[in-house]
């Protein structure tokens, strides 16, 4: 299951190429250079990643971290002062942080999404715009743009427009410098998707939510009341009906998806490394009880190896998802609706997969370890509590039934946004 390879020709003006193309203008940092920065931002973060998720606070500090790296503007071209890095490097970017720090992971993730949106929705020339103030300013985005009820509305007032409703869950609003949310045109009712500036007037924001898991993630609620929304800052429409939406803006969903999967990866890598580090003697000199020599237990060991072929099986999964969707979006609005399809089945599959290797990894990594698992000092029981939430969130059933029914009877995957 794949897509056909892009046909030959002259890349086109940048103002008018597909988001899949190389940027045409000065390179940026090279891949082996981002993926060097994503390690050591990882390492930082993985050094007190459980006090850190104990004390639960916003992520400003860890928002700092990745802003410093240059990460936040990884996918903005080198030419608009970013890091001019493709869709690859950003999955495994996300992938690596996420085994330090799944709560900053699933952050970065929905920032990459977000901060990209302009791409898949806006006409390009404003993309482009958007996306220098984002480097210039070096903008942490946060929001969500599912399907909602009741939804925002957009209504015309005195020349104008404004935004109000409230929307119950969105990621990364606490430490946001703009927000990207979903909003119905009070008149036709139309689905759009909206930039907002966190700092305007009317623009709540409420992280109040006490959940059990990705505590960092900075998610909460907004409320906007009468909050004016410019024309420039409607990016274009959500609507998934297929005559309006353009092959390019369908790949949104397999996108945000694939982003999920790295998030999930990289919790069932990061448990699998702690685990093993934990389990390897003479690591905590201050446990008396401390193994001396190396696990030779026949059930650890068959344990260890069967979350390894797992998690590695997902990873192989994942990655021919993420050569299938740069394929597609080098094909921009070339690519056929039944491609699309394809390209959102594979993605699909990809995230059943990364889904079943976290949840089982993060599980059965307490009773590899062991008693000593119930340490609060080794912070085991974040990564399970991470992918229970955020599989709660995003629950695998439904990407099966997508499989399923696309299997049985050729239907097409529905046009799904992240919150």
């Amino acid at each position: 299951m794949g897509v056909a390879p892009a046909p030959a020709g002259p890349v086109q003006d940048s103002e008018r190429r597909s988001p899949g193309r190389p940027d045409p203008g000065p390179p940026g940092p090279d891949r082996a250079h981002w993926l060097r920065v994503a390690r050591e931002t990882a390492d930082d973060l993985a050094t007190d990643a459980a006090a850190r998720e104990q004390a639960g606070k916003a992520p400003v500090d860890e928002v700092s971290r990745l802003r410093e790296a240059g990460l936040l503007a990884l996918l903005v071209p080198a030419r608009s002062g970013g890091g001019g890095a493709d869709w690859r490097t950003a999955c495994a970017v996300v992938r690596e942080i996420a085994a330090a720090d799944g709560a900053i992971g699933q952050l970065l993730g929905s920032h990459y999404f977000l901060s990209w949106s302009a791409r898949f929705f806006a006409d390009p020339a404003r993309a482009a715009r958007i996306e220098r103030r984002s480097a210039a300013e070096r903008w942490c985005w946060g929001g969500g743009l599912a399907h909602q009820e009741p939804p925002l509305t957009l209504t015309g007032r005195g020349g104008g427009q404004v935004l109000d409703g409230r929307q119950s869950f969105a990621a990364g609003v606490l430490v946001a410098d703009r927000l990207a949310v979903r909003a119905v045109r009070a008149d036709t009712g139309e689905p759009l998707a909206v930039t907002v500036d966190p700092a305007l007037p009317g623009v709540g924001v409420d992280g109040g939510a006490d959940v059990f898991g990705q505590r960092l993630a900075a998610g909460g609620s907004l409320e906007f009341d009468a909050v004016p929304v410019a024309a420039d800052d409607v990016l274009g429409s959500l609507s998934a009906d297929e005559d309006v939406l353009s092959p390019l803006t369908a790949l949104a969903s397999p996108v945000s998806r694939l982003l999920s999967v790295q998030l999930r990866l990289g919790l069932a890598e990061g448990v699998l490394a702690e685990a093993r580090e934990y389990t390897r003697p003479g690591q905590w000199p201050w446990s008396p009880s401390w193994p001396a020599e190396p696990p030779r237990d026949p059930q650890t060991l068959t344990a260890f190896g069967e979350l390894t072929v797992l998690t590695r099986s997902a990873a192989a999964l994942a990655d021919q998802a993420v050569d299938t969707v740069l394929a597609a979006l080098e094909r921009g609005e070339g690519l056929a609706y039944d491609e699309c399809a394809e390209v959102s089945v594979l993605v699909a599959m990809a995230e059943a997969a990364a889904s079943r290797a976290a949840q089982e990894s993060t599980s059965r990594a307490l009773d590899v370890v062991g008693a000593r698992s119930v340490s609060a000092r080794l912070g085991f029981d974040r990564f399970w509590r991470n992918a229970r939430a955020h599989t709660l969130y995003e629950p695998v059933s439904h990407r099966l039934r997508d499989v399923g029914d696309y299997f049985l009877n050729g239907a097409h995957p529905p046009f799904v946004l992240p919150a």
